[in-house]
């Protein structure tokens, strides 16, 4: 079984963020704030776009409650910011925002149905179509994203290939699981954790978004169950 669809996705991201790094230096950074602004807002926007896929809002705040508290316990975003912190001295960067750009773009190139759906479609043996037409989204958009957030835009491939690289080798075992209305409560659910991104991106107040995660499981798993 390939990854291809995945491998092409991470590949977009580093040459559209190797391309916004490149552009940053002649960007003045007022135009830089203003565009990290219009990320903000259209993160809020595809939050609230995605959040209205579901048919079950039990499932949705079940979902959100338990997982954050299951997140909050583990601590991820601990371990997150720490493998950024690591990643970070490895290449000798003296990016700031190093961590924050890994993560706000993980989240961003990871939460929604078209994730789930292409690493389904290339799981099953079909050619990844939707994980390319993905790829060349996420190229545009890492553009943005490394003017605004630096380098660790373009290092948010290595999670991207864990997550969706993983979703791909096990959609087999997960095809009966993981129907139209499953994928739309997980998607609804992402949604729920773009819109804390989009209020972190705009300096309203900072979410722990990351220690969030495990709510897609548990909206797997409720939706399974429940619908």
């Amino acid at each position: 079984m390939s990854i291809n669809g995945t491998l092409v996705n991470a590949g977009s991201i580093i040459v559209g963020s190797s391309i916004g790094l490149l552009v940053k230096s002649n960007i003045p950074e007022r135009i830089t704030k203003v565009a990290f602004q219009g990320i903000g807002l259209f993160t809020l926007f595809l939050g609230f776009y995605m959040a209205l896929k579901t048919n079950n809002f039990l499932i949705m705040i079940f979902s959100i409650l338990i997982g954050s508290i299951i997140g909050g316990s583990i601590n991820i975003e601990k371990f997150i910011n720490r493998f950024g912190e690591k990643l970070r001295s490895k290449i000798k960067t003296k990016d700031e925002n190093f961590s924050e750009g890994l993560v706000t773009a993980f989240l961003l190139f990871c939460m929604g149905s078209m994730t789930i759906l292409g690493a389904i479609e290339e799981g099953l043996g079909g050619f990844p179509h939707l994980l390319f037409a993905k790829s060349i989204l996420d190229g545009f958009s890492s553009i943005a994203l490394s003017s605004a957030l630096g380098i660790g835009v373009m290092f948010s491939a290595i999670p991207l290939l864990i997550y969706q690289g993983g979703l791909t080798l096990f959609a087999g075992l997960f095809q009966n699981v993981l129907s139209s209305s499953v994928i739309n409560e997980i998607t609804a659910v992402g949604g729920l954790m773009l819109i804390g991104l989009g209020i972190n991106i705009l300096d309203i107040k900072k979410l722990r978004v990351i220690n969030m995660l495990p709510a897609l499981i548990v909206a797997g798993i409720l939706a399974y169950l429940l619908l």
